[in-house]
């Protein structure tokens, strides 16, 4: 004991430096001790329960920094020791550190945690990841920003000038970055506002294929081709978008033309038939078929129906039904489709000279003319 009395290091005896190794010893064990048999009962706990908020709390127990717990274990050894007032308040302010340093992580590991376990919940491929993303990198940066001021001020650190300094140094990398900042922020806004998600098929301008990945900057979108297209967030949402998986139903609009020959009862067949042929195919509501104006080489039908499945290969099959039925209903009152037809009135004397002449065939030898009556009919 005299020897420990006598030879000191760094102005401490060596039985202070012993006495404070041993108390770090012991409150490292203690503390490891506490925080295990604490993360053993609160997981029998969870498990009895159906709520995930003690799940949370085990998880974020069992990320306990160890560093931590030493850094702890030797700021109480110190407590042991004489040392001047200048650095007993050092070690106050190394205090703050260590505690404000855990509670970070703890509260970043739950932001990590809560955005792991909304995007497993929601599922990559039919919702939009980007505002739980978002959300969490903001967290996180203001978590550990709010930590770094906080230690400063504490230290006595004047942290007016600093944060000053900060918003002029952000002013001039978001002027130097604004094309960047730009895409960050439509991905936030895509995020918030939901105009499409993963999966969903979309067309705008002269693209069209179903979205594969929204990232901070760039949305991923595969084209019907199968090739790859990459474009900017910003570029994206100057765009009219047309959301095709969001369609609950589609308006169908076709028309047809019959002949002039035909007959008005005829003509007032028509509509029914239509009807009947658009409620056949199955997956149908039918709104409307109209005889809607004369054409010029055909008197033209309008009808109009909804698909009540927005499937598209469904769609098809149901036109390709109607299509079949109408043309038999038209053939079986006697009715034709128009074709595109031409009449040339020409002067008698003019049109028998022309005939026997011949000009007035087709460019392609299709044109058929006949002549009576004072006129030439061209086909």
């Amino acid at each position: 004991m005299k020897w420990f009395d006598l030879n000191a290091f760094m102005g401490i005896s060596a039985i202070e430096w012993f006495y404070a190794a041993a108390a770090a010893l012991v409150t490292y064990l203690l503390l490891s001790w506490i925080l295990r048999i604490a993360v053993v009962r609160l997981a029998a706990l969870a498990e009895r329960t159906a709520t995930q908020f003690d799940d949370l709390v085990v998880l974020l127990l069992k990320g306990t920094n160890r560093l931590t717990l030493v850094a702890a274990a030797l700021l109480t050894g110190t407590n042991f020791l004489t040392i001047p007032d200048k650095w007993s308040n050092r070690l106050d302010h190394l205090w703050f550190l260590v505690v404000g340093f855990q509670i970070a992580s703890w509260l970043n590991r739950a932001v990590t945690l809560w955005a792991q376990r909304r995007l497993s919940e929601q599922g990559v491929a039919t919702h939009n990841p980007v505002i739980t993303t978002m959300g969490a990198w903001i967290t996180r940066t203001l978590l550990w920003t709010i930590l770094v001021l906080a230690v400063l001020a504490n230290m006595g650190v004047d942290i007016t000038a600093f944060v000053a300094s900060l918003g002029v140094g952000g002013v001039a990398v978001a002027l130097a970055v604004q094309n960047i900042l730009g895409d960050v922020l439509a991905s936030l806004a895509i995020g918030l506002d939901k105009p499409f998600e993963i999966g969903d098929f979309i067309v705008f301008n002269d693209i069209a294929g179903s979205i594969e990945h929204i990232g901070l900057k760039t949305t991923r979108i595969r084209s019907l081709s199968g090739e790859e297209i990459v474009c900017g967030n910003t570029a994206l949402l100057k765009n009219t978008i047309h959301n095709y998986k969001r369609m609950r139903e589609r308006r169908i609009v076709f028309g047809f033309g019959v002949t002039y020959d035909a007959t008005v009862e005829q003509l007032k067949a028509v509509p029914a038939l239509v009807k009947q042929a658009v409620e056949v195919a199955g997956n149908t509501r039918f709104d409307r078929a109209h005889f809607k104006a004369f054409g010029a080489s055909s008197l033209d039908f309008e009808v109009v129906y909804y698909v009540t499945d927005p499937d598209y290969n469904l769609y098809m099959d149901v036109q390709q039904r109607i299509n079949l039925e109408v043309m038999d209903g038209l053939y079986r009152i006697g009715l034709g489709f128009a074709f595109p037809t031409r009449t040339v009135h020409l002067a008698p004397g003019a049109a028998i000279e022309q005939l026997a002449r011949g000009r007035l065939n087709g460019a392609n030898g299709s044109e058929r003319v006949t002549a009576g009556n004072g006129h030439l009919e061209a086909h």
